[in-house]
């Protein structure tokens, strides 16, 4: 058994934590800790390694080899040894595993696990759009959330995170950007810099739907509760915010913060990450859930090591341009 692996009882005193005793039954942990300690076996024979997003189940951390961010987990499946990365997230993020790996086979274990965010970008739209703006500003800059598909990536100039837009587009030597998909996190970028920054119309709809009513509910029970807040939300809801923060941004501070309480503003699954790491502080959710994160399981990364299944195949052209973007904005967060 793995120094990380752990029996059925200790997974449940773990999520009782949770409180979600229909999930994380004694039954259901007893399934669980069966099906983890088969996935490390399968990750031995593969030579693989397992990277895993914030927002994901619970469980999936305990097969992860890292749990972070989107950029954060493409950067790991290079620098980590290993012949496969089976990628705990949605496509996009499997697709910039293989942009910065392309020598490794990258494997989603559900097809299924796509990104509504990244879905509202069609890289042939883009282009006329950029175009059409190029003949009004000439110095435009198109800058894409990594949120977007690698056929995206490959159009624009510069990527970047929820955590280094503001740096970026103020590092750029333009004065007129495009700002793609998220129109939330182009306003955002907007308030905080004097350029002009013509938004996308996209959203992720997991952040789009948390309302201030959301925080505010919370808020009044628990008025001394710091309010983390993703970029991608609403602007009404980053108004209440006393920090706006990616998702690995929300950990930190919520770890070296010496307050006790916290909001949490963004998809569930971190939550529930803080809630297990963080023991000794309390987390309250404002919160929904993403149905596309959900998708993947235990069982279906297990199928994935197992079947080598759903490789992600790029062409190489798209995968040489969205990886210059990827490059550009390295070099400007520097």
């Amino acid at each position: 058994m793995d120094a990380q692996d752990r029996t059925a009882a200790e997974l449940e005193r773990t999520y009782a934590r949770l409180d979600q005793p229909n999930v994380y039954s004694a039954e259901q942990c007893a399934v669980m800790a069966d099906t983890i300690g088969r996935i490390q076996a399968l990750k031995r024979e593969r030579h693989a390694v397992i990277l895993a997003h914030n927002y994901q189940r619970p469980e999936i951390f305990e097969v992860a080899d890292f749990v972070g961010d989107s950029l954060e987990l493409a950067r790991q499946g290079q620098q980590r040894d290993g012949e496969v990365i089976v990628l705990c997230g949605v496509h996009f993020m499997a697709e910039t595993a293989k942009i910065l790996s392309p020598q490794k086979t990258v494997l989603i274990p559900d097809l299924r696990a796509g990104c509504s965010l990244a879905d509202s970008v069609d890289p042939d739209e883009l282009v006329a759009r950029r175009d059409e703006l190029r003949a009004l500003y000439p110095d435009l800059q198109v800058v894409a959330y990594v949120n977007t598909s690698a056929a995206v990536k490959a159009v624009v100039d510069v990527c970047v995170t929820s955590a280094n837009a503001v740096q970026i587009v103020e590092r750029l030597p333009t004065d007129h950007i495009l700002f793609v998909p998220d129109e939330h996190l182009a306003s955002y970028v907007q308030r905080e810099t004097s350029k002009m920054v013509i938004s996308w119309n996209g959203n992720c709809y997991v952040h789009h739907q948390i309302t201030p009513e959301n925080i505010l509910a919370v808020k009044e029970k628990m008025p001394n509760a710091k309010v983390l807040v993703h970029p991608e939300c609403r602007s009404d809801v980053i108004a209440l915010a006393d920090a706006v923060l990616s998702t690995s941004g929300m950990v930190r501070y919520a770890k070296e913060s010496p307050a006790q309480e916290f909001v949490i503003v963004t998809e569930c699954g971190l939550s529930d990450k803080l809630l297990l790491e963080v023991p000794e502080k309390s987390f309250y959710k404002a919160c929904k859930l993403c149905q596309f994160m959900k998708m993947i399981t235990l069982e279906s990364t297990e199928r994935a090591l197992e079947k080598m299944q759903y490789p992600i195949e790029l062409d190489e052209a798209v995968r040489q341009g969205a990886e210059r973007s990827l490059r550009r904005m390295l070099e400007l967060s520097a």
